[in-house]
This record gives structure tokens, sequence and C-alpha cells, in this order.
């Protein structure tokens, strides 16, 4: 299989793991070491809400450089949201390209059953 074919589905992770909005900074942090992660996906809260994603970068960014406290900082605090979502059928080119331009380094696999990656 050439580069030119790949797809996101090719190379995407599937593990994925979830946090809710209102849990602390510090729990989000003990979730993404158990599990050996650098990231976290939050599920919408209605219909109509978005995914949101929180990274070990925006913690470090949004509360510890800024001396919060993680304890009672909660992830809705510093998240992202909403998220930047691709197809799995998205040939990975053209993924790459957008996250690019859009100074990204992930975005979430969004097919016709919700989300895969």
């Amino acid at each position: 299989m050439s580069d030119e074919s790949l797809n996101v589905s090719d190379v995407m992770r599937t593990d994925l793991y979830a946090i809710d909005g209102l849990a602390s900074v510090a729990d989000a942090l003990k979730l993404m070491r158990e599990h050996e992660i650098s990231s976290l996906i939050i599920e919408p809260r209605h219909p109509g809400d978005e995914y949101g994603f929180i990274t070990v970068n925006e913690i470090a960014s949004r509360v510890i450089s800024v001396n919060k406290s993680m304890e009672r900082t909660s992830v809705y605090e510093c998240m992202d949201k909403p998220i930047l979502t691709v197809h799995p059928e998205m040939r990975v080119k053209y993924a790459v390209r957008l996250l690019s331009q859009l100074g990204r380094r992930r975005a979430l696999v969004r097919g016709e059953s919700g989300l895969e990656g």
C-alpha cells in the first residue's frame, strides 16, 4: 500500500478514553497516567453539543503555568472545544495538510457510526 492511498482509518488510534468535563484536571492527569496516554476526549453533554479534547499541553499551559489548582480546576475550563474532526476515509496526506494549516497536532475521527478514533 503506497502512502498516497493511506486513509485516516489506516493510521488512527482506536483506543479512546473520555472524561466528564466537570471532572478535575487532577482526575484527568490521573486517568492519563493510568492508561499511559497524553490526551482525553470530553463527551458531548447533550444533543447538539460537540466533543471536547484535553491534552497534557493544554493542562501545562492553561493550568500549571498560571498557578491554578489542578484539584479545583475543571476539565471544561482548559479543554479545546469544539475539536477538529475528520472522516475515516479522508486521505492521510489531506488530513496532515489540514492539521498543519490549522496549527493542530491531533483531530478526532468521526464516521457514520460516531467517534471512531
